[in-house]
């Protein structure tokens, strides 16, 4: 993701991390970057909490609270344009239709000759046999790094909510999301498409696993 950075609008990026979570793309950015500057968006407060706990007194970040599925939410920005937009395993959680309408509001976002990324789940239904043998793989691979002591989803967020400082999000958090559910996955074919639509000249994978692929698109 960041050697596509690095390609196509230099090392000084104006960054927009969608969707940031804790912040952990603006982190690999500035250490790769550090004339960067980034703006993260979430709607997480407990997410947000960590993120804004981390960069706290770093000027080149700014955390803004948003939610996506609004139109307005740009509005929220302290910037008009960017250089790039990076997200990742992230708009997965969207369906169809408020995800091809963020694509949509993306466009304008991006300035001429900057770049979208995208890291996320994007499964071909075409290959039933392989993603059922990738899948079968992965969750066993997951198991036995869950018996030799790794935290998993359910037990990382147990252990954000009996934070003192981060309870209080975390209670927020679920109030606002409820349990874990996932939106529509699609193959890369199918960003492609739609961010083509939404203004960007070219779009297509730049790297791929079994599950998951990078799909770039340049406006």
């Amino acid at each position: 993701m960041l050697d596509m950075v690095e390609a196509l609008v230099g090392p000084e990026p104006r960054v927009l991390d969608l969707a940031c979570g804790t912040g952990s793309i603006t982190a690999r950015l500035l250490h790769r970057f550090p004339r960067a500057v980034s703006t993260g968006v979430d709607l997480d407060p407990a997410l947000l909490a960590i993120a804004r706990g981390s960069f706290a007194g770093d000027d080149r970040v700014t955390f803004v609270t948003a939610d996506l599925t609004d139109p307005r939410w740009p509005e929220l920005l302290p910037y008009g344009h960017y250089d790039a937009v990076l997200t990742a395993t992230a708009l997965h959680w969207l369906p169809e239709k408020p995800l091809i309408a963020l694509y949509g509001g993306l466009g304008p976002l991006v300035r001429d000759g900057g770049v979208f990324l995208n890291a996320d789940h994007m499964r071909d239904a075409g290959t039933p046999r392989i993603n059922a043998a990738e899948r079968a793989h992965r969750l066993a691979a997951m198991e036995r790094a869950k018996a030799a002591g790794a935290v998993d989803w359910e037990s990382w967020w147990q252990l954000v909510a009996a934070d003192p400082v981060l309870a209080g999000p975390a209670a927020e958090r679920f109030r606002i999301y409820g349990e874990h559910v996932e939106g529509d996955t699609f193959p890369v074919e199918w960003h492609a498409r739609q961010l083509r639509a939404a203004g960007f000249a070219e779009a297509r994978a730049v790297w791929s696993s079994p599950s998951d692929s990078l799909v770039l698109a340049l406006k």
